[in-house]
């Protein structure tokens, strides 16, 4: 039992006679039977809800709850004593209307509406038999404390299971995601679900970014969002992923507001079930360098946002499939770079550089001088005079197709393996 739950003294206890007692202990069946029956109209929260078992249950709770209150009245011992079993049961009957699904309102409702038909026939029977109209009010004010005291107790319950089913389902919720970005079966995935209480999106996206921006992202996000918190293989220290249902445009604007100009990469949409695959493509990404503000995908300012605000680095893994192919096998791309650009291995550095950069650009434009003087900010005549070089150097390799595919593709990185945009 909890801090909140233990008994109290009521200076309200009165002598009731016994007459009156007997009375009101004959009567504790029906009164109980009225109250539940009251609760079950009244409240909108159960009614139509209780089966016959559920409603015989609450019904003996009920009438044990009255019990301990006439011990009470009776001085038949301490005045906490009694108390102690009956706040326990009313605990319990807390905790259970939570793990029912009822929320804490519909209980402090149903204790109103129970605590003022209980008063009725208690103080029907007490007044029937002989109490006194002059001791009613003292006999009233130890009722309502002692209800007081019992619907205390169960919002106490209600709390504490609510605590412990959302800790519970927090970890279920971990271990799905976890599922998730590993690949596991269907089966553990669909059992996982199930723990969790999670009912699956037809499609999770995922999404890479620093964990110092989560909680401002899963704040403005569906929050049927998934994060993965131990162990996500491929994921190194400062770096999160989440696991977004279905995202759509409210989820750009969220994702953009809660990043605040920090870098991301969002994975394809896949079925829920594969959503390892989605994860793959953006850690991929993430761990390419996409989030050069040169590959990033420019967003709206949101409502109030000031479009000359800081950049947001959202990068759609998609967006960049070009250079995720081109990056697959680093070491056969440094290969392939060094045979497709030989001839220009015996030049000097800076004079390299130039003729690659005009190589690259004269490939991309495929071959229209004045965009790729435009591009580069060169006049069209010094675009002649370097491809004049490079084919000086290349021969008959700029006519050959695989030689230009092998040339397209090994300019298509900057040098290092880092990503360059394919196109200006």
């Amino acid at each position: 039992m909890t801090e909140g739950m233990r008994p109290t003294h009521h200076s309200a206890v009165m002598d009731v006679p016994e007459p009156v007692l007997r009375a009101m202990r004959a009567a504790l069946h029906g009164v109980a039977e009225q109250t539940i029956e009251a609760v079950t109209t009244e409240v909108p929260a159960y009614r139509g809800s209780l089966d016959a078992q559920a409603r015989a249950t609450l019904a003996q709770a009920v009438e044990l709850a009255l019990s301990g209150f006439l011990a009470l009245a009776a001085e038949e011992q301490d005045p906490s004593a009694p108390l102690t079993p009956v706040l326990q049961g009313a605990y319990a009957l807390g905790r259970g209307e939570a793990h029912g699904g009822r929320s804490m309102d519909a209980l402090l409702t149903a204790y109103r509406v129970g605590a003022r038909v209980a008063w009725r026939g208690m103080a029907g029977k007490a007044a029937a038999a002989g109490l006194p109209a002059d001791s009613l009010v003292s006999f009233a004010e130890l009722v309502f404390a002692y209800i007081d005291q019992l619907s205390a107790a169960s919002v106490s319950g209600h709390a504490d299971e609510l605590a412990v089913e959302g800790r519970a389902r927090q970890r279920h919720l971990e271990r799905l995601a976890h599922g998730l970005v590993t690949g596991a079966t269907e089966e553990a995935l669909t059992a996982a679900a199930q723990r969790a209480s999670w009912t699956p999106p037809a499609t999770l996206v995922a999404v890479v970014l620093s964990d110092e921006h989560v909680d401002d992202v899963l704040a403005r996000i569906d929050p049927r969002t998934l994060q993965p918190l131990e162990d996500v293989p491929g994921l190194g220290a400062g770096e999160a992923v989440l696991l977004v249902p279905q995202p759509g445009d409210r989820f750009v604007a969220g994702l953009a507001r809660g990043l605040a100009g920090a870098p991301s990469v969002v994975g394809p949409a896949r079925p829920w079930l594969e959503a390892h695959r989605s994860f793959a493509r953006a850690l991929r990404a993430w761990r390419l360098g996409v989030t050069d503000p040169r590959a990033a995908t420019a967003l709206p300012a949101g409502p109030g946002e000031d479009d000359q605000g800081v950049p947001r680095l959202i990068v759609h893994a998609d967006d960049v499939l070009a250079e995720l192919v081109i990056s697959a096998d680093p070491d056969a791309l440094a290969d392939l770079r060094a045979r497709a650009l030989e001839p220009l291995s015996g030049l000097r550095p800076a004079q390299a550089d130039r003729l690659t950069e005009t190589l690259r650009s004269w490939l991309l434009h495929r071959g229209r001088r004045d965009e790729v003087a435009a591009h580069l900010f060169v006049h069209p005549q010094t675009v002649r005079y370097r491809m004049g070089q490079i084919r000086e150097l290349f021969g008959d390799r700029l006519d050959d197709p695989r030689a230009v595919l092998e040339l397209t593709i090994a300019l298509g990185m900057a040098e290092g393996g880092a990503i360059r945009p394919a196109l200006p």
